[in-house]
């Protein structure tokens, strides 16, 4: 065996074939020759290795070469740096020796210090200027001003614009037309029990009177829409009984609460807010059926949330709480079957879930019975004035209306010791005055308590409020 470079061979037999010898050696020699090519790449790779390795360190000697001289011309420019400021200190020390040098001899020869001469210039100017300051302060405030109330119009007329809505003016009176006289006895039933069932399930006066039509009278304008529902139902229905006029209210009665609850989703999506609980969305829905002075609660509170937006983009408010605020502010006006002002049950059903302290106080000061603690607030309570007080928006039936307050007014003065008595803000607020030799304290707060519920049932209602808005206002009697 012989051994070649790492090749490793073992020579035939000179006995093996020759056509064997022949093809073995041709094997041996393509071998070297692989071999000799390897050697070479290898060679040349070893090469450019390192030609490589050489030129990086030439780079490297030029970036150490080159960060040497820049450290040397930092070292230079420090060096100057700290000569200049050095000289600069000492010009700065000569300049201020200088000065005091002056100061000294000035004030030697003027015979007065360099503070008593500022306070005389000063003095000095300052009565040469006051005049003109004053003028120019007075002139600035008149500018200001009228600026101010020009641009207050704007705001307040681009507001107006933007809330801008078409009123039908409620009335509390519907009627229903009958498609014929023999129509009329059937509804009214045999001695009136019909008519008589249909009142107490509707809780609605109906007038049979008028020829043709059936007047359905309510301050309540849900009643009011139900009784006059469940009556053309009644009608087309043909089967005029007590049973069935019950059956017929209570199916009107559901059908008008889906669309009560479809009026607040129209509501909020309207005004652009979602996400409310779905109690309070219900609630807004009420405002379908309720009326104050003949406007409508829906209208006003789209109307009063379009203008108080503007006025909160225009004056930079909180555009949320402002419109949460006008959306809510009269939520406490469709609350039943708890005592207080709408604004009290407001705030309380807002608290109860979980409304931001921002939008309740908006709410409990939207009438001014709390001083206002924000912008927002106020913003809302004249959104709120300017959508009630538009010409057209709301309407009161002025006769009923001084019929209400002289009835009011009745019950108070016949009651002993009573001198006169003033019914305000239509009937909402009652001031008697008495005869102190005649009542007492106490007995001034027994019959106030007396005439309370007189005119509770007497009034049940009021235009434009709950059942317990009434009682709250019309137990506000006052001594004198």
């Amino acid at each position: 065996m012989k051994t070649q470079g790492f090749l490793t061979y073992i020579p035939f037999s000179t006995r093996a074939p020759k056509e064997v010898r022949k093809v073995s050696k041709e094997t041996e020699l393509i071998a070297l020759e692989e071999l000799r090519k390897a050697r070479e790449e290898a060679q040349e790779m070893k090469h450019q290795a390192e030609g490589w390795v050489r030129k990086q360190k030439e780079e490297i000697f030029e970036l150490d070469k080159d960060l040497r001289r820049r450290e040397s011309e930092l070292n230079m420019t420090k060096v100057k740096t700290d000569q200049d400021r050095q000289k600069i200190d000492r010009e700065r020390k000569l300049i201020l020796e200088k000065k005091e040098e002056i100061l000294a001899k000035l004030e030697k020869v003027a015979q007065i210090s360099a503070g008593d001469a500022r306070e005389i210039i000063l003095k000095s100017w300052e009565d040469k200027l006051k005049g003109e300051v004053a003028s120019r302060i007075k002139a600035a405030e008149e500018r200001i001003k009228a600026e101010a109330d020009h641009k207050a119009q704007e705001i307040l007329i681009d507001a107006m614009r933007h809330g801008s809505n078409d009123y039908i003016t409620e009335y509390t009176l519907s009627t229903v037309t009958l498609p014929d006289d023999s129509v009329k006895g059937r509804i009214i039933g045999k001695e009136g029990r019909n008519i008589r069932a249909f009142e107490l399930a509707t809780g609605v006066d109906v007038d049979l009177e008028e020829e043709g039509v059936i007047k359905i009278s309510s301050f309540d304008a849900l009643k009011r829409e139900v009784a006059k529902n469940a009556l053309e139902r009644l009608i087309k229905d043909g089967r005029v009984q007590p049973v069935r006029i019950e059956e017929i209210v209570e199916e009107t009665r559901i059908h008008i609460e889906k669309l009560m609850k479809k009026a607040g989703e129209d509501l909020v999506h309207r005004v652009g807010v979602y996400d409310l609980p779905t109690e309070l969305v219900e609630f807004l829905g009420r405002f379908k059926y309720r009326f104050s002075y003949g406007q409508n609660m829906i209208e006003h509170t789209l109307e009063e949330t379009n203008i108080g937006v503007a006025l909160a983009h225009e004056l930079k408010a909180n555009v949320m709480t402002v419109k949460l605020g006008c959306l809510f502010h009269d939520i406490g006006k469709v609350v039943e079957g708890k005592e207080g002002s709408h604004v009290g049950l407001g705030v309380d059903l807002l608290k109860k879930y979980g409304m931001r302290k921002e939008v309740i106080h908006c709410v409990a000061a939207h009438h001014e019975d709390i001083p206002f603690e924000s912008v927002e607030a106020v913003i809302v309570y004249i959104a709120d004035a300017i959508s009630g007080a538009r010409p057209g928006a709301r309407h009161e039936d002025f006769e009923q209306y001084l019929n209400r307050i002289q009835d009011i007014e009745k019950i108070a003065v016949a009651k002993k010791g009573v001198r006169e008595a003033y019914a305000l803000q239509a009937g909402r607020e009652l001031r008697v005055v008495v005869r102190p030799d005649e009542i007492s304290d106490e007995q001034a707060t027994v019959m106030a308590e007396k005439i309370r519920q007189e005119i509770n049932e007497k009034f049940p209602v009021f235009p434009g409020h709950t059942v317990e808005d009434s009682r709250e206002a019309a137990g506000k009697a006052h001594q004198a």
